[in-house]
């Protein structure tokens, strides 16, 4: 019985140790990435230098990225502070606030994908697949929706 109960401390305590050191590397990881954020010099260290038209293309992508976060921003900002009051109540400033997180998750998903791209051109790598502009797609023609029955269900206005 003590041997079994020996056999299964250490069992316990070398899974223990793994998942603290699985998820010291997933942390390791997540800095590693944000670090590529901040500084395109270790993006540059790696690999050889790509044609300078598809790091050019790549920086456009971001740019453009970067655009669609600040109009769901100032999209946001217009409605918390023009729309009139809707038939639901708070839907206005849920709807602002939403717009205004999603400008900066793309903001965020932006410099990620032109990091990712980035390495996956000096390494001679597939650019990396996103799902992205379709989730994006999708959660914008939700929320159109969404508004367009707000408005025109009638209710009591608050």
């Amino acid at each position: 019985m003590t041997d079994r109960l020996a056999h299964v401390t250490k069992t316990a305590g070398l899974a223990a140790l793994s998942s603290s050191r699985s998820g010291r590397r997933n942390t390791e990881h997540v800095f590693a990435i944000i670090r590529r954020w901040f500084d395109p010099h270790e993006v540059r260290e790696v690999g050889t230098t790509p044609d300078y038209r598809f790091s050019l293309a790549n920086e456009r992508t971001f740019l453009a990225w970067i655009r669609t976060g600040l109009a769901l921003l100032g999209g946001g900002l217009a409605i918390a502070g023009f729309l009139p009051p809707l038939h639901v109540p708070h839907l206005r400033e849920g709807l602002a606030l939403a717009l205004m997180a999603l400008g900066g998750f793309i903001a965020l998903r932006a410099i990620d994908h032109w990091s990712r791209c980035e390495r996956a051109m000096r390494l001679g790598e597939p650019l990396p697949a996103s799902r992205f502009p379709a989730v994006l797609a999708i959660a914008v023609t939700l929320g159109s929706i969404l508004l367009l029955i707000a408005i025109i269900v009638p209710g009591p206005l608050r």
